[in-house]
């Protein structure tokens, strides 16, 4: 009696597919706000893209794009109904949200919510972004302000910023042109990716690669899913730390550059060719290197479960 149940059940289902199946309308709000530099953008958003870009003037546009699961403009306006779509401007802050009304029962056929909301927008350069998105990917152009961005669906891609940034994702890669102050970067599922950083940098990915072109501040950087790969330009400043457990560490160092270096692997060889190292006591061996080059400083420590381990002069 159970089975013939769920017999019935899934042919009932089956036969809902071909009535819960949705064409795509598209909506569009504009709104364009008068603002003075230093201002801020609040952005939040259920399922939807984020892109923001310099302005060419002082103003803020805002293109906001509804994306509507329904068959006829009709049912795309009863479903905008449950849509609440806020854009203002409070002194000279900007905030744009859009979140869907919850179904009572939290039960429904098909991905939800049946509308999806994407942000482009263009700002001041001078103006700081704080991004939140739970479903898509954010980009973020060259602006001088702070940027705060995070998704749980997407990927985020960075220009070339002028000042601290903080981003993570749960569900993609992070790239970032150049920053020139303080960079967090995370990622649950993709790799990271860096041209250069001014100050000091933490990154951390759970399923991809880390590559650093150039870093001029102190760098940690740890990944579980891949090979590190970092330039470190002029004299290390302060402590560095580079990890992985599942690939190999590559790092570029200034021939000059004074530390110490400490650099074990579990999963191969330490290869610093190039470097005029003073051991620490006897503590050489295949896989592990301790010493001061160029006469010691900061400490650069490296570490490696899955492969092996190259420091390099340039």
């Amino acid at each position: 009696m159970k089975l013939t149940s769920r017999f019935a059940l899934a042919a009932g289902l089956l036969g809902l597919a071909p009535f819960t199946a949705h064409a795509k309308i598209e909506r569009t709000v504009e709104k364009t706000f008068t603002v003075q530099p230093g201002g801020a953008l609040h952005v939040d958003t259920q399922g939807g893209e984020i892109r923001v870009a310099p302005s060419a003037d002082g103003t803020v546009k805002i293109t906001a794009r509804e994306r509507i699961r329904a068959n006829s403009e009709a049912e795309a306006d009863e479903l905008l109904k449950n849509l609440d779509l806020t854009i203002e401007q409070t002194g000279n802050d900007i905030s744009a949200s859009a979140k869907y009304e919850r179904e009572a029962l939290g039960f429904h056929f098909g991905s939800w919510p049946p509308v999806n909301v994407d942000f482009n927008m263009t700002v001041p350069a001078s103006f700081s972004t704080d991004l939140h998105t739970s479903g898509g990917g954010i980009t973020v152009g060259d602006l001088a302000g702070k940027v705060n961005a995070r998704t749980s669906g997407g990927g985020i891609k960075l220009g070339k910023l002028g000042s601290a940034v903080d981003a993570r994702t749960s569900g993609g890669s992070v790239s970032l042109d150049e920053a020139r102050g303080a960079v967090v970067l995370h990622s649950s599922g993709g790799s990271i990716t860096v041209g250069r950083v001014l100050g000091p940098a933490e990154m951390s990915t759970s399923g991809g690669g880390i590559k650093i072109d150039s870093v001029e501040g102190s760098v940690q950087a740890h990944t579980s899913g891949g090979s590190v790969r970092a330039g470190i330009a002029g004299a290390l400043k302060e402590d560095c730390v580079l990890s992985t457990s599942g690939g190999s560490v590559h790092v570029t160092v200034d021939k000059s550059a004074a530390f110490r270096l400490d650099a074990a692997t579990s999963g191969g060889s330490v290869d610093a060719a190039g470097l005029t190292i003073t051991l620490e006591k006897s503590d050489r061996s295949r896989s592990r290197l301790a010493g001061s080059v160029n006469g010691g400083g900061p400490l650069l420590k490296l570490r490696s479960s899955g492969g092996g381990i190259e420091v390099k002069t340039n």
